[in-house]
């Protein structure tokens, strides 16, 4: 547990010192003045520091406070870092105060005669939870309300009512501070200004400037998530190279999918994952140094989104340790004529064997024959080199210039013909484009806009990839990861037939492997 979660826990529950319920139902019994209080502090953004220092002044004031009217504070409910005004936040103390107040007691059994909250938005923000706190807060009589206005009377005639234009007014203000925000943050955006809180990785902290080691580990992954790897594998080298993200964690997939995907990258901005543009409808270039170039980018987020399903979320393969795990097949011809074909697994060599590692069909109880056996160094080898003259010959092919996306003017004439709706539609003086007709026709637009926007994103990848195939591909196959390898493999080889070589102890024959290579689509 951190030293956040563990002040945060030590702010909940029943205070440290406390007499036990008995003593206190004892000191009530002397003293009927005396009122048993619960405390709820809630803070919606912990700082950049995170140490929940927030909440923690929050239960000191109302500590003191309650010292000061006498009263005895039995039960204290902590919700840090979590918004009262989004519908989709669950406040597990708040509903735990709820569910004390109708019950009478704290879940340690003390009497509840009173809650004390430094604010009232503390409490609520929407209509909805002031109902609830209202009508748990009055299920008993007599109880007690303090805030920052002093000690309030819940249980008077109207002040349901004006419980609600409080809250009413609180939320105008919050969605005035939102749209406020909202409104800031694309006006810097249009202006090319860097808008991150917090320091981007990859830049230095004036969020301009390049930081070396970090902008080229990103430069590095992005080559390599073209070029077949996956991000589980970029999450472990940066681990193991010892990065961190710019709050201090460590990476982990989803925060480097973030930093690949990023159009700061290229010096682009994203608003929603839609890139900002200007007036003649181009992307805004940034005042930051970029890393990558835009058709890189492009590039990289295609191929990251396919691999999700169009999410860009890991589809949960297995990460395997040798190269032809379940791409060999064994060839064994069984007693009633068939092949076995069952999927060869890798296996770790005897220590007394040259080799390392070898490929065995599964054993019969797990489906296999185990009949076939193959050395590992020279399968892979053999394959290796039979998938590389393959890759060369395509390359060949390949490695011509794709011509220039033919469909720029239709994107230009869609976002022309938005435009003119959107200016005819606050014109007061064209009647001819009213309501109905501007909300009719604005969807269609919006929609062959983003198309023609997917389409070119996809002609950019396609650009970059055509790009990659020019160069050496031996060389580059060297330096290439077990996964790039294994996806390169798959994509030019549906399986290799390995033929057992008969009893006894013969030497290798890269002629009993029979590659199968796909089709050209």
């Amino acid at each position: 547990m951190g030293k956040r979660e563990e002040l945060v826990s030590k702010l909940r529950g029943t205070p440290e010192g406390l007499p036990s319920v008995e003593e206190v139902r004892a000191m009530l019994a002397s003293d009927p003045e005396l009122k048993c209080v619960v405390c709820y502090a809630r803070i919606s953004f912990d700082g950049r520091v995170k140490d929940a220092h927030g909440v923690e002044d929050q239960h000191r004031d109302m500590t003191e406070t309650a010292r000061r009217f006498g009263w005895l504070v039995v039960y204290r409910y902590t919700d840090n870092d979590k918004s009262a005004s989004k519908e989709n936040i669950v406040r597990d103390d708040f509903e735990q105060l709820l569910a004390d107040l109708a019950a009478g007691t704290t879940p340690d059994g003390y009497p509840i005669h009173g809650v004390m909250a430094v604010n009232d938005d503390r409490l609520y923000r929407r209509p909805s939870d002031w109902e609830r706190y209202l009508k748990a807060f009055t299920t008993q009589e007599g109880r007690v309300y303090h805030d920052s206005n002093g000690i309030q009377d819940l249980y008077a005639e109207g002040f349901e009512i004006k419980g609600l234009l409080g809250v009413a007014m609180s939320l105008s203000e919050t969605r005035k501070k939102e749209r406020r925000s909202r409104n800031s943050h694309r006006s810097r955006a249009i202006r090319g200004q860097s808008v991150a809180a917090w320091r981007p990785f990859g830049w230095e902290d004036d969020k301009v400037s390049l930081r070396p080691d970090e902008a080229e580990a990103i430069r590095q992954a992005v080559k390599d998530v073209i070029a077949g790897a996956s991000i589980s594998e970029i999450t472990r080298r940066w681990k193991e190279a010892g990065f961190i993200t710019s709050r201090g964690n460590a990476f982990q997939y989803q925060t480097v999918k973030q930093v690949l995907v990023n159009a700061r990258l290229c010096g682009y901005r994203e608003i929603k994952g839609e890139l900002v543009r200007d007036g003649d409808d181009q992307p805004i270039v940034g005042e930051w140094e970029p890393i990558i170039t835009p058709k890189e980018w492009f590039a990289v987020t295609a191929k990251i989104r396919e691999r999700g399903r169009g999410t860009g979320m890991p589809r949960g393969g297995l990460v395997h340790k040798y190269l032809l795990t379940g791409i060999l097949r064994c060839g064994h011809v069984l007693e009633d004529g068939t092949v076995c074909n069952n999927k060869m697994i890798g296996i770790k060599a005897n220590d007394w064997l040259k080799y390392r590692h070898a490929y065995m069909c599964k054993k019969t109880v797990d489906g296999g024959c185990n009949k076939t056996y193959k050395r590992g160094d020279k399968t892979d080898k053999a394959i290796e080199e039979l998938v590389i003259a393959k890759l060369e010959r395509d390359a060949a092919s390949k490695a011509q210039d794709v011509p220039d996306w033919d469909k720029a003017d239709a994107l230009e004439r869609a976002v022309r013909s938005r435009n003119e709706l959107e200016r005819r539609w606050h014109d007061d003086e064209d009647t001819d484009i009213d309501d109905e007709t501007f909300f009719r026709n604005l969807p269609v637009l919006e929609r062959r806009i983003k198309e023609l926007r997917a389409d070119q994103r996809a002609h950019e990848a396609l650009k970059a990839e055509a790009e990659e195939a020019k160069e050496d591909v031996r060389n580059a196959w060297g330096s290439k990861t077990l996964t790039q390898k294994r996806e390169a493999i798959k994509k030019v080889l549906s399986a290799v037939i390995a033929v057992p070589g008969g009893k006894g102890n013969k030497t290798f024959d890269p002629e009993l492997l029979k590659p199968v290579w796909r089709t050209s689509e």
